[in-house]
């Protein structure tokens, strides 16, 4: 099925379509042009950008936000001293969204594969992130473990300060309380 979709770089010309199924799926707020904005351009180095899109004909049907190495800042939120690699070499996954009725067809894997193919050219060599553990049947961390990830930290109340801020989580509203995995997935030589 996965053929027939068209992967490519994000650009500013989506982020219309990115921000309404982003907050569809994450909840309402998560998604603001000034975030999206900021989120891109912190995926762009070299030229090169780890932020994607996949479509549909014209249906936008997920997308990943990929920060590149040394464009995010490490807070409390993560455990670099049990990383494998120096944090400077290691991009952010920040987000992967796709669309309901497209999941379980390899979309989001290929998203991020496309994503790791990107944030090795800027030189990074593992990726980290946080990922939902109250997603449904804990879907998120199984994807994240399925395509090579692993466990490095859980973090309650990951977006409580967000959800404080305008951040409408689909689960808690206003006072999330979700836990995260942070996970990280070490890249393979080509």
């Amino acid at each position: 099925m996965t053929n027939k979709f068209n992967y490519q770089p994000l650009t500013e010309q989506d982020f219309s379509k990115v921000i309404e199924l982003g907050n569809y799926v994450h909840g309402e707020g998560y998604l603001t042009p000034e975030n999206l904005k900021q989120w891109y351009l912190q995926g762009i180095i070299n030229e090169i950008n780890a932020g994607l899109v996949v479509y549909d004909n014209d249906k936008l049907i997920g997308f990943r936000i990929t920060y590149a190495i040394n464009q995010w800042h490490i807070d409390q939120w993560y455990s670099p001293a049990l990383w494998k690699v120096a944090k400077d070499k290691v991009c952010y996954f920040k987000c992967n969204t796709v669309d309901e009725n497209y999941r379980g067809h390899g979309v989001g894997s290929k998203l991020l594969q496309l994503s790791i193919a990107a944030a090795k050219k800027q030189g990074a060599l593992a990726g980290v992130s946080h990922l939902w553990k109250q997603s449904p049947g804990n879907s998120a961390v199984g994807y994240f473990t399925k395509c090579g990830g692993e466990l490095v930290a859980s973090h309650p109340d990951k977006w409580y300060q967000a959800s404080k801020e305008g951040y409408d989580c689909i689960l808690c509203g206003n006072n999330c309380h979700c836990e995260a995995a942070e996970m990280i997935i070490y890249f393979t030589e080509d």
